[in-house]
């Protein structure tokens, strides 16, 4: 038995997932718990591990198995080669380390830091609720530099990544 990754389209990894099911393929979705903060309260939800993309099994994908996926509500393709769009199979040891990866609990954290000439937010210390225009950006040594007009003068701010926001 083979793991193929199947594309869906954005946000539809759980219909797709319940479309497979329904049509008797072994499906693998995996989840992470993140903390969700809303205007007025925060809590814990599960999200897919990889946006946009789930795991089916089949023993062949032959055109009839192929066909069945790819006409499920949702997908947008089976990933493989370019050439000649022949699925390409993930090794069962890629798929065991999701699943041990899955089942771990760590929490995890995902940053989308604002690449140069970007717009970007302070939301950390004394210059918190100013925006401004990412300069210049170090994402390893999380260092930005973010320009502010001021009274038509341009401020140039060294912060780190927990202090800036993308808009």
């Amino acid at each position: 038995m083979s793991w193929y990754v199947v594309h869906t389209r954005s946000r539809h990894e759980y219909k797709v997932n319940s479309g497979l099911v329904q049509k008797n393929l072994t499906t693998f979705l995996p989840e992470i718990e993140l903390w969700s903060k809303r205007k007025d309260r925060k809590k814990k939800i599960f999200t897919p591990l990889f946006p946009g993309y789930l795991f089916a099994e089949a023993l062949c994908l032959d055109n009839e198995i192929k066909l069945a996926i790819l006409k499920t509500a949702g997908v947008v393709r089976i990933l493989g080669k370019k050439e000649n769009s022949e699925p390409i199979p993930v090794p069962d040891s890629k798929i065991d380390a999701i699943r041990r990866f899955v089942n771990t609990k760590t929490e995890i954290f995902t940053m989308q830091f604002p690449q140069d000439g970007e717009p970007a937010r302070i939301i950390d210390g004394p210059f918190a609720g100013i925006e401004g225009t990412v300069v210049r950006s170090n994402v390893e040594k999380e260092l930005f530099v973010i320009s502010i007009d001021l009274l038509q003068r341009s401020v140039a701010i060294k912060l780190k990544g927990f202090q800036i926001s993308k808009l």
